[in-house]
């Protein structure tokens, strides 16, 4: 069986995307890797032992490309109005909390937010399968 341990993600500002990730998602770097051209560098929290690899491709200017086939990293939180004005409070843009439902029934209550690179990330509540 396979233990899935991290997605990578490149980013043209490795101290703004570290400095967003620990504000917004609590996660710290847990291993670092510089190189001439590149770094590389894990980011985990406490909640989880899955990290974010951030690799910065140094004096890389232009923005990536997210294409048509990335959607988002998705993390889950005890209250989603908590951690939406937690945000926002912070100077953060996160985008409204909405609710999915089916024949009236809730299924997630969510918000998204963009890193400085423009991945998004959904924050769901904890909540049915979301847990």
């Amino acid at each position: 069986m396979a233990k899935i341990i991290h997605t990578m993600i490149r980013v043209r500002d490795l101290d703004a995307s570290l400095d967003f990730y620990r504000q917004v998602l609590g996660m710290q770097p847990a291993h670092r890797l510089d190189f001439p051209d590149f770094s590389l560098v894990y980011l985990r929290n406490e909640e989880s032992g899955f990290e974010i690899e951030l690799t910065w491709n140094k004096g890389r200017e232009e923005p990536y490309t997210h294409g048509d086939g990335y959607g988002h990293v998705a993390v889950v939180v005890d209250s989603v109005a908590e951690k939406h004005a937690e945000l926002v409070q912070k100077g953060f843009a996160p985008l409204p909390v909405k609710e999915f439902k089916a024949e009236g029934e809730l299924l997630a209550r969510f918000f998204f937010i963009q890193d400085p690179d423009g991945y998004k990330i959904e924050v769901l509540e904890k909540h049915g399968h979301y847990r």
